[in-house]
Formats: C-alpha cells, sequence, structure tokens
C-alpha cells in the first residue's frame, strides 16, 4: 500500500494520457531512486542526488513526492515488495521463522535495514508524518498478519495454546526489530540463534 499525494485536479477533468504518463514518471523515478539508495545508503541519499540520476529537476521530485522523506518511505515499501516477489515466504512456517525470513530478505539490499530503523526512530517525531504512518500501518499489518499465523500454529498444536496471539504477535515483533538493531551495532550479534530460541519457547512441551 503507498502513500498518496493529494490530487487537486477534479476527476473527470484531467486528461486521462497526462495521468499515466505521470504515473509512469513517478515510477521512473521511484526506480532511480531505489539504484541511487542502494548504492549510496539512507544518509548520503538526497533529492538532488535523485534528481540528477533521473535527470529531473528537484522541484519535479516534490511535485511527485512532496520530501525526502515521502520518498524513502516509497522506496522502502517498493523494495521489500519486489523483494517479497522474487523470495515469497513460504506457507506453514512459524511467526518468529517468517519475521526471520524477511530481516534475511532485507539484508540482502545494502542499506535496506538502516533506512527501517531511520524511518521507524522519524516516526516517533512529531513533524515526520509520512514516516509515522509508515511505521504505524507496518506494526499494526505485521501483528496481524502473525497473530493469524499464532491462532493457525496453535489449531495446528505447533504453538502453545495458552499464549494470547496478539501479544505473542508483538513480541516477534520487538524480538525481531530490536535485534536487527543491535545486530547493525555489532554484526557479531547471533540473530538467528536468538529467534530459534524464541521459537522453541512458544512451542508446546514435548
Amino acid at each position: 500500500m503507498f502513500l498518496r499525494m493529494t490530487d487537486p485536479t477534479p476527476e473527470g477533468t484531467r486528461p486521462r494520457g497526462s495521468y499515466a504518463k505521470g504515473v509512469a514518471r513517478r515510477q521512473e523515478i521511484l526506480d532511480a531512486a531505489i539504484d541511487v539508495f542502494a548504492k549510496r545508503g539512507a544518509e548520503r541519499t538526497s533529492l538532488r542526488a535523485i534528481a540528477e540520476q533521473v535527470g529531473v529537476t528537484h522541484a519535479a521530485l516534490i511535485h511527485h513526492f512532496g520530501s525526502l522523506e515521502r520518498l524513502l518511505v516509497e522506496v522502502y515499501r517498493e523494495s521489500a515488495r519486489r523483494l517479497e516477489e522474487e523470495e515469497p515466504t513460504p506457507g506453514g512456517v512459524s511467526p518468529v521463522e517468517s519475521m526471520r525470513l524477511s530481516a534475511q530478505r532485507n539484508r540482502r539490499v545494502p542499506g535496506m535495514v538502516q533506512l527501517y530503523t531511520t524511518l521507524v526512530a522519524a516516526a516517533l517525531e512529531s513533524d515526520r508524518p509520512a514516516a509515522t504512518a509508515f511505521a504505524t500501518d507496518r506494526f499494526a499489518a505485521v501483528r496481524a498478519r502473525l497473530a493469524a499465523q499464532v491462532r493457525a500454529g496453535q489449531a495446528a498444536g505447533d504453538l502453545r495454546s495458552d499464549l494470547d496471539p496478539e501479544q505473542v504477535a508483538a513480541l516477534v515483533v520487538a524480538a525481531s526489530d530490536g535485534l536487527q538493531t543491535q545486530w547493525l551495532l555489532d554484526p557479531s550479534v547471533d540473530q538467528v540463534g536468538a529467534l530459534a530460541l524464541l521459537d522453541r519457547l512458544l512451542a508446546p512441551p514435548a
């Protein structure tokens, strides 16, 4: 789900060809931004650098995305979507394993984990509405998906039945994100081992 900029042109008065060209141009800019980000990382990616890569003006980027913050949100969403398409999460895995696989995919793109962490940190600031909406919506969607996986695992007897699915989902997200942050600061942190331990703690007694 992408963030949508308000379109001041009333529906029905906008030339269809012009709209289609605008959508195509926006996607072209997004593709170039993803390429620039992958090479430079979030800290060294600016609207000016992206504009130079695409061959458009700074004003054109503002027209299509509004700000660097909004553009980076879209960069993360689109990159994550493409990674998921290339390597979808198999069905039947545990909630913990699904988060591990997601983190593993993100690490394949330079800077993806840093970008995610940057956006979540920005979401805590009062003047970052795009980042706040991104993080809030993402956490809610991920918790809902994981809670559904927990219920399925409990019904199949693979997870402890005495655990609240929503609480488990929140715990798994916290563990996964927290481990990613620790890994950014210290690559020797064993994310896989820690998540495997959480998986065992959620399993029913043998």
